[in-house]
């Protein structure tokens, strides 16, 4: 890995020198945009909209555009003298716990190596900032933007993750908020036993981007000049359920089967017809009002029968 910023946390009176590396990088594949024909390159050309003339790149300029359309614009000079007093600090502002920030804050995240005589005060935070079990809420400057950031460790290293500032989070505003939605107690108590059936200790290694080996193979299919084939269709996608208890009921079902454990055995009530109306949508074992009355209208004419004779 290659550092690309230099700088220092800044502690109390404590300073601690880091280099700072990326943690994370996209693995998508990338392409370029060229001529059908004969795969020439495609270039674009910077190219004033007034003049008509090409640009060269040292004369071009950030451009802030007004609510009348006019421009405001702003060279590196202008840029130059804004305070950006944690330049080449990331100041400590406080501790937190970790559960009271909401992930959504969080952008991207960086490793802090010590740098130069760095170790033994970076390897004290490191160590009393684990035994706290709490996260430093800090401020740093990278690329021209002030951010706020959290300080945390991760396998032994320190871990900064910039964060959103809180005009940025946009708030949900959707209709079916404002609704009043019902949901019957057996409905939730089937929903946590599906919950409880997936529950299992998450490991990333168990999953992978299946679109992108499958874009990759197409193109060392194309390298080695064999035929493209197309990827057995897979299973139709379900449509909206009808009825949610028997969604839910049949998703505990399949989650079971996929972990080998046995099914439920079906009562022998179950193999009869379902009645029609609201008793198909009562749960095993019950029964609804409209087969209680149709129950009682095949028993009374067999009264009156056995009176007559």
């Amino acid at each position: 890995m290659r550092a690309i910023w230099k700088g220092a946390i800044s502690f109390g009176l404590v300073t601690i020198p880091v280099k700072l590396y990326s943690a994370t990088e996209q693995k998508d594949v990338t392409f370029h945009q060229v001529h059908r024909e004969d795969g020439g390159r495609i270039r674009y050309k910077r190219v004033c909209t007034i003049d008509g003339e090409e640009v060269p790149y040292a004369d071009i300029a950030k451009g802030y555009e007004l609510a009348t359309g006019e421009i405001v614009v702003l060279t590196d000079e202008d840029f130059e003298d804004l305070p950006l007093t944690t330049s080449r600090r990331i100041d400590v502002l406080q501790f937190a716990p970790a559960d009271q920030i909401d992930p959504i804050y969080f952008a991207k995240s960086y490793y802090l190596e010590p740098d130069g005589q760095g170790g033994k005060p970076y390897v004290l935070l490191r160590t009393a900032l684990e035994s706290s079990g709490q996260v430093a809420v800090v401020k740093v400057a990278l690329r021209q933007r002030e951010s706020l950031a959290t300080l945390r460790v991760r396998d032994g290293v320190f871990v900064l993750e910039t964060m959103l500032w809180p005009d940025e989070i946009r708030a949900p505003d959707f209709g079916f908020l404002e609704e009043d939605i019902d949901v019957r107690p057996q409905e939730l108590k089937m929903a946590e036993s599906l919950i409880t059936t997936m529950e299992a200790d998450f490991d990333p290694t168990e999953y992978h981007d299946a679109y992108r080996e499958a874009l990759q193979q197409v193109i060392e299919a194309k390298v080695a000049g064999k035929e493209v084939i197309a990827p057995p269709a897979g299973e139709e996608e379900a449509g909206p359920a009808v009825d949610l208890m028997a969604a839910l009921r049949a998703s505990v079902e399949a989650a079971k089967r996929e972990r080998g454990e046995p099914a439920k055995p079906k009562k022998a009530a179950a193999a009869k017809k379902p009645a029609s109306g609201k008793a198909a949508a009562k749960g095993d074992g019950e029964k609804g009002d409209a087969e209680k009355e149709e129950e009682a209208e095949k028993t009374a004419p067999k009264r009156k029968s056995r009176k007559s004779a």
